[in-house]
């Protein structure tokens, strides 16, 4: 899959690719909505793999929606994007599946100089507890939440989804190399589940200077090729 992104501006990393593997793990079908698309790697690589998805994103900042627009139809990929923010986007369907790598680094937290990257990777543009309300109002009964956060606020995320209706009903931890504390959870909720929670084993990134064999498998499957460009 061939991929634009913008040379001065955040580009895609690690993060999204292996919670599209964690999506893949739950077969998605029906309508799905990316949330802060970027140029569209998440939502455009499952829409690939999953026939039966029906692929709608949201992006915030118009330079990077115009990739996402432009990344589906040179990987004859259909999809519609949105150009807005999510808090005042509105839907009369409802979606199946929500996914997003969202901004989620904490305030506090190193601040790139780039506005554009900071947008990208702080919490300040969207926080999670409006975050998580209006997942929830736009999934439709028993859909589907998946997502990446900042594990040292996973205590946060739980109570901010059962406050929301959602429920945690898979979780995993990536870890850069066994016995470092691990720098990325990613997490599936449900609207309205009564489920118990599955922990997966972890994910480990690296296995001495080397990429693991479960990530190396990942990217095989994703199979992406980025192309830097200016706009």
């Amino acid at each position: 899959m061939q991929l634009y992104q913008k040379s001065d501006g955040y580009c895609y990393n690690s993060d999204s690719i292996f919670l599209y593997g964690f999506i893949s793990r739950f077969n998605p079908k029906g309508r799905l909505l990316d949330v802060g698309a970027g140029c569209g790697i998440v939502g455009l690589l499952v829409a690939r793999d999953f026939p039966k998805v029906s692929l709608e994103m949201i992006e915030l900042q118009s330079d990077v929606a115009f990739l996402a627009r432009k990344n589906a139809q040179v990987n004859g990929i259909d999809a519609r994007v949105h150009e807005g923010d999510l808090l005042a986007y509105e839907d009369g369907g409802g979606f199946d599946y929500i996914v997003s790598n969202p901004p989620f680094y904490h305030i506090g937290a190193h601040r790139s100089q780039n506005d554009a990257i900071a947008l990208a990777r702080s919490s300040t543009s969207l926080a999670l507890e409006p975050f998580v309300s209006k997942v929830a109002a736009l999934l439709r009964p028993r859909g589907h939440f998946v997502f990446c956060y900042e594990p040292q606020q996973f205590s946060l995320i739980c109570a901010a989804l059962e406050r929301a209706g959602l429920r945690v009903v898979d979780v995993q931890f990536v870890h850069s190399k066994a016995h470092r504390n691990a720098t990325l959870v990613m997490i599936h909720a449900r609207k309205h589940a009564k489920s118990l929670l599955k922990v997966w084993p972890p994910f480990f990134a690296f296995d001495a200077d080397a990429f693991s064999s479960e990530a190396r498998a990942l990217y095989h499957q994703a199979r992406t090729h980025s192309i830097k460009c200016l706009i």
